[in-house]
Formats: structure tokens, C-alpha cells, sequence
């Protein structure tokens, strides 16, 4: 039995390079074979970098654009007062502008150490010393017929029955050091004061935290409100500090806080806003604010930490 047998097709031959001499052909790579170098993973890496910050940039300068220009702080109406004052008037009852008598006058003043041993002595005799009454025409009158002015303290002059800010407001200031309290003054822009001491004028001193800036100018020039201690406390000594650091002279001087307009203005419409959020209407109710210096978004802010009330006069 015969085997018959067919001849095998010839395989296709490539082209590409076929008429090359060996040393310049190339070799077919597959997909599975092609590789990516450093050098295109870094150009990418960084191309793709440099896409996500320009998109970035270009959003934040869209929200720049939208949002329009930084608002200014806000700024408060001047809330305008008119307080009565008695002036150098004595203190009573009515508007009775007579001054008292010199017996009322010697009760007022504080007794010297001579006169205070003779009341000592004349309290523990047994003796009593009695006096014949002298006889005359007129009547003596050394109590005085003068009623005082019903006015708080203050300059003299006819206004609304409410109790001045210089009495009726209390700033409180919450500061570990110097540098701290020094820094909310600042920030408010209060400058110091010294007062008094056989010196003419007053020296005042501003930038408190960094280069202390100091001047003199006459108390008839000040129009400011001001604020003085009224008892002991810690900050009390970082005022002196702060004037002694500025080169004020301190011996037997007052020390002041002298508060701006624009404080001032900022102090009134929250104190007002907030008696009437307890049901008063008007500042004439309002017998003592308490306000106290506490962080805030981008630096310090006044916030009220107590409020009191006048009683109701009966009519």
C-alpha cells in the first residue's frame, strides 16, 4: 500500500526588513512586550501635577472674583447720651442749689487726731460742762435749708435721668502676662494714661506690645472716655509696667484708660442690643453693664457677661 505524502506550504515571509542585512533588522515586539521608562513616568507624574495646581489656582481666583472685595469691619452708629450732672453741687434730694451749712460741711470732713482725742476724752469724763445761753436778737442756723441736687455726679447741667457711662460700664481683660494684655489693648486700639503728680498734662502711651509710642497734650484737649481702677487687681500693675517701660513718670500719678470713639460706639450698641433682648428698652433702665475681653475670630471681642437693672422710680 502506497503512502502518499503533500508537500508543506511555504510559510509567509515578513516584509519588514526582509531586504535588511541581519545587523539593521529589528524585532517584532507583541503588545504584551512593550514597556514605559522612568523618564515617561516622571513627565507624566509632573504634567499631571502641574494640571491639578492650574485648576486649582483657576478655581480660587473664580471664588475671588465672585466674592467681590474684603469686607470692612463693621461699623456702629454713635448711640448719643445726655446725662444730667450736679457738678460741685452738694448731693440730696431736689434741685435745690444752696450750698449746705457748716455744720453739714464739718460732718462731711474726716476728723484730724486732735480732735479726735478730745472726743475720747470728753466721752469718758463724769464731769459735764454746762453753759449759760447767750441772749441775742437773731437766730443762729448752721444746718443749712439747702435740699442738695437730686443730679448724679458729673458735669453740671440739665439731662435724661440715666446713669453715665463712666459709671455705669466695667471692662474686664483676661491676660496670663504682659505681653497678652498688652496685645488686647491694642487691638482696641486703648491708649494709657498718667495723670496728676504735680505734673502739668497728661502722658499717654500707644503700641503697648511692640515700640511704645509716648506723648503729652492738656486734659482740656481730652474728650475721650476713660476709665480708672477702682480697686485691686493683677492688670493694674501690668499698666504700670507698660507706662514705666514707656519712660512716664508714675510718682503719685492716676492711671487711665483712655477708650476711642469707634470702642466706644461698639460698647453702647451691644449694651443696648442685649437689655433689649431682656425685655428694656432703653439704656435709662439700665444701672451697670459688665463687659469682658475674650478671643474672637481674627483677634478679641467684648462680650457681656452681666447686665443690671434700675428699679422703677414710684410716681
Amino acid at each position: 500500500m502506497s503512502q502518499i505524502t503533500t508537500p508543506e506550504s511555504p510559510k509567509p515571509k515578513s516584509s519588514r526588513g526582509s531586504n535588511l542585512p541581519p545587523q539593521l533588522r529589528r524585532p517584532i515586539l507583541t503588545s504584551a512586550e512593550i514597556v514605559v521608562s522612568k523618564f515617561d513616568k516622571v513627565s507624566s507624574f509632573l504634567l499631571s501635577l502641574a494640571m491639578f495646581f492650574g485648576l486649582l489656582v483657576g478655581m480660587l481666583f473664580l471664588l475671588w472674583l465672585t466674592s467681590g472685595k474684603p469686607k470692612p469691619p463693621k461699623s456702629f452708629p454713635p448711640i448719643p447720651e445726655n446725662p444730667a450732672g450736679r457738678g460741685p453741687n452738694a448731693e440730696g434730694f431736689e434741685r435745690d442749689f444752696e450750698p449746705p451749712g457748716a455744720e453739714e460741711v464739718e460732718e462731711l470732713l474726716e476728723p484730724t487726731i486732735e480732735e479726735t482725742l478730745l472726743a475720747v476724752t470728753d466721752a469718758v469724763t463724769s464731769v459735764p460742762a454746762d453753759f449759760d445761753a447767750v441772749a441775742s436778737d437773731s437766730s443762729a442756723n448752721t444746718s443749712g435749708n439747702g435740699k442738695g441736687d437730686s443730679r448724679p455726679p458729673g458735669p453740671m447741667g440739665e439731662g435724661d435721668d440715666i446713669v453715665p457711662r463712666f459709671e455705669r460700664w466695667k471692662l474686664k481683660f483676661l491676660a496670663k502676662n504682659l505681653a497678652a494684655y498688652a496685645t488686647q489693648l491694642d487691638f482696641f486700639k486703648i491708649e494709657l494714661g498718667a495723670l496728676g503728680g504735680q505734673i502739668q498734662g497728661v502722658d499717654y502711651a500707644n503700641n503697648l506690645a511692640g515700640a511704645t509710642k509716648t506723648r503729652r497734650g492738656t486734659s482740656k484737649e481730652e474728650s475721650r472716655l476713660y476709665f480708672i481702677w477702682t480697686g485691686a487687681n493683677p492688670l493694674q500693675v501690668y499698666d504700670s509696667q507698660l507706662l514705666k517701660k514707656a519712660g512716664v513718670n508714675l510718682t503719685g500719678r492716676q492711671l487711665l484708660k483712655f477708650i476711642p470713639q469707634e470702642l466706644e460706639n461698639m460698647l453702647a450698641n451691644i449694651e443696648l442690643d442685649y437689655a433689649k433682648s431682656k425685655g428694656h428698652s432703653t439704656v435709662m433702665e439700665i444701672a451697670q453693664t459688665v463687659f469682658e475681653c475674650q478671643p474672637a475670630e481674627g483677634g478679641f471681642a467684648f462680650v457681656i457677661i452681666d447686665q443690671k437693672y434700675r428699679k422703677p422710680k414710684k410716681l
